[in-house]
């Protein structure tokens, strides 16, 4: 009784299908088909370094036709078995192919199975919708029925084959065979025009570069198809599938992928992903080409150093801003942006260290302290809740006594900032970091003074680039606009500056940190930077995070390295100086500078005194004499 009814169903579909698809072909012979004969994806949008130079684009797909004329007879041969063995008999429809999929629709209460033609898959490539329904499938049948009519198989297969996706955003035989293997489809083996062909069933589930293993036993179905068709011998079937899937190493040259990123996330909710894509933007970014190249080979060249002697987990970022402008000139997210794209410059959130000690003490220079001022380096306990705290120096000795500020600074001691801390009070010291704009949260515990609060780099560098810029702070950005393809601005960066601390405060602070940057040098004896220098090193409990900031009048770069779920990097040798600093006087020592010295205010005075007991000396080469402003 089943059988009866679905036959009788099936009857009345196939007739009323085929009586509707004659009165429509022949009353619709001008429907517009030229997407067959000229596919425009628009125009990709252009991203621009700042010299005004081309580095990187965003565009739908890559697409390069081909001729059918170069296509070679066993990689049309691999397409037409799997999908459409008897495409040059009929007229873009299969009579069996329908039959047989509505019963086993029927029966099944669904669609389970499909019939389409090559022709009725390009239909749906280019004209119609992807949804699994009967009138999208009787939608399809009817357009093919027109093409047919108006073009030749080989044109019908050439556009086909120009249009298939192969996953990955690659569209197009020419492009696959390029990605896959580096060659041109006229060039395809056999196998590799089999492995093409079994892709076009799901692209998402047999794309070589994700799935090679299910992709090769996809291929050898298709081979195995050939054979059937009689495409190929049995001895050639049986030679091609004991061949593996070899893909070309694929190493495109991708400036700055995390922030190409960033770039791309922000603009397809400020633009729209169709402008973005495909409407022809031009959009002028920050980025200085030579810097993010020169910061990209220092900083995989120095990962690679430490995946060997830390561990394979370490990784990191660098992000490098001009000072006075704020724009990203360089920008690394990450070891390897094929493996995570997380954006850990801007995304990652990290403990300070020791870095937030310049907060410290440009609180307490607001508040009329002085760096030749002395302090009493000893042993000391807190009592915090119910816990006793005893902080420790990086050596874990307190044998220097009294000391001066800008010798505890220069040198980062632990205990002296701790003491500024209680001295001038907890929410002195967070207000100044608030308004060199660390988001924190903050916990006013004497912790805070060891820099024991959350930042992502791109804050960091922010804060530190007060100190740089005269205690004014700039907001980071890496697009100053964009364009539309008739050059009307569809955005533009507003400037976003303020003075967070005087540059009477700021002139202090600085030049107590080239002090530091210049004991460094004499520890580097190494090429060196071309202009005056300022740096702090920072390191958290158990060597977890290695800081290392740095500024000089033009740049303000800040690197840090660690595991992204925070483990300690051990004991031995993890510090920033061999950590994240060769990166940054890697990169600096390399780029050139238009401005060597520091402006400081007017109002400041030198004095030069002993490092340690602060006493007034008279000259910069008497034993232990430093340079400060007051």
């Amino acid at each position: 009784m089943r059988i009866l009814q679905i036959l009788c169903v099936l009857f009345f579909m196939v007739a009323s299908f085929f009586t509707g698809a004659f009165l429509f072909v022949v009353h619709n012979r001008c429907i517009d088909f030229s997407a067959l004969e000229q596919y425009d994806p628009g125009k990709p949008s252009i991203l621009l370094d700042d010299q005004g130079h081309e580095w990187a684009r965003f565009q739908l797909d890559r697409r390069k036709p081909i001729a059918y004329n170069n296509i070679p007879p066993h990689l049309a041969h691999a397409f037409l078995a799997i999908e459409d063995r008897a495409f040059f008999e009929h007229i873009g429809i299969s009579y069996k192919g329908i039959i047989r999929s509505i019963i086993v629709n029927i029966y099944n209460g669904r669609v389970v199975q499909g019939a389409s033609t090559i022709t009725q898959q390009l239909v749906k490539l280019l004209f119609t919708d992807a949804q699994r329904t009967m009138a999208r499938k009787l939608k399809d049948q009817i357009y093919a029925l027109l093409v047919e009519r108006q073009f030749t198989k080989e044109q019908i297969l050439e556009t086909y084959l120009n249009h298939v996706c192969f996953g990955c955003g690659i569209y197009g035989v020419e492009a696959a065979a390029q990605r896959f293997w580096g060659k041109s489809a006229c060039d395809l083996t056999l196998e590799e025009a089999a492995a093409l062909a079994g892709i076009v069933k799901n692209p998402g589930r047999y794309c070589p570069i994700l799935f090679p293993l299910s992709c090769q036993s996809r291929r050898n179905l298709v081979l195995a198809k050939m054979k059937e068709a009689r495409f190929i011998t049995p001895e050639q079937m049986r030679s091609a599938q004991e061949q593996e899937i070899v893909l070309q190493e694929y190493e495109p040259c991708i400036v700055a992928p995390h922030l190409k990123e960033t770039i791309r996330q922000f603009l397809e909710v400020r633009v729209g992903k169709k402008a973005l894509y495909s409407g022809g933007l031009i959009i002028q970014t920050t980025l200085n080409r030579e810097m993010q190249t020169i910061a990209e080979e220092q900083f995989e060249k120095q990962l690679k150093r430490l995946k060997k002697s830390i561990a394979p987990e370490v990784d990191g970022a660098l992000i490098s801003l001009g000072v006075r402008t704020g724009e990203i000139k360089a920008l690394v997210g990450g070891y390897d942006f094929k493996t995570s794209k997380f954006n850990r410059a801007m995304q990652a959130r990290r403990q300070l260290g020791s870095v937030f000690k310049a907060f410290v003490y440009a609180a307490a220079i607001e508040q009329g302290v002085r760096f030749n001022e002395t302090e009493v380096d000893e042993f000391t306990e807190f009592v915090v809740g119910k816990n006793l705290w005893r902080p420790r120096n990086h050596d874990r000795r307190f044998e220097n006594g009294e000391i001066t500020l800008a010798y505890a600074l220069s040198r980062s001691n632990n205990i002296v900032p701790i003491k500024l801390f209680l001295r001038i009070g907890a929410s002195t010291v967070i207000e100044c970091a608030q308004r060199c704009k660390l988001s924190g949260p903050f916990y006013p515990y004497p912790s805070l003074a060891l820099g024991c609060v959350d930042t992502t780099l791109q804050e960091a560098a922010a804060a530190f680039n007060v100190f740089a810029n005269n205690g004014t702070w700039v907001q980071p950005h890496c697009i100053r606009w964009v364009k539309d393809s008739w050059g009307n601005k569809l955005y533009k960066h507003e400037e976003r500056a303020q003075r967070a601390l005087s540059s009477y405060v700021t002139g202090q602070v600085t030049k107590v940190l080239g002090i530091g940057l210049e004991r460094v040098r004499r520890l580097f004896p190494q090429k060196w930077l071309d202009t005056q220098g300022i740096s702090k090193t920072g390191t958290t409990n158990d060597s977890r995070t290695c800081w290392f900031a740095g500024s000089t009048p033009d740049y303000t770069t800040l690197v840090y390295i660690g595991c992204d779920d925070n483990r300690s990097m051990g004991d031995g040798g993890v510090y920033p100086l061999r950590t994240a600093f060769p990166i940054w006087i890697g990169l600096h020592r390399n780029i050139s500078y238009k401005s060597k010295q520091f402006a400081y205010d007017p109002a400041l005075k030198e004095l030069i005194i002993h490092e340690k007991t602060g006493e007034l000396l008279s000259s910069l080469k008497q034993p232990g004499a430093i340079a400060i402003y007051v």
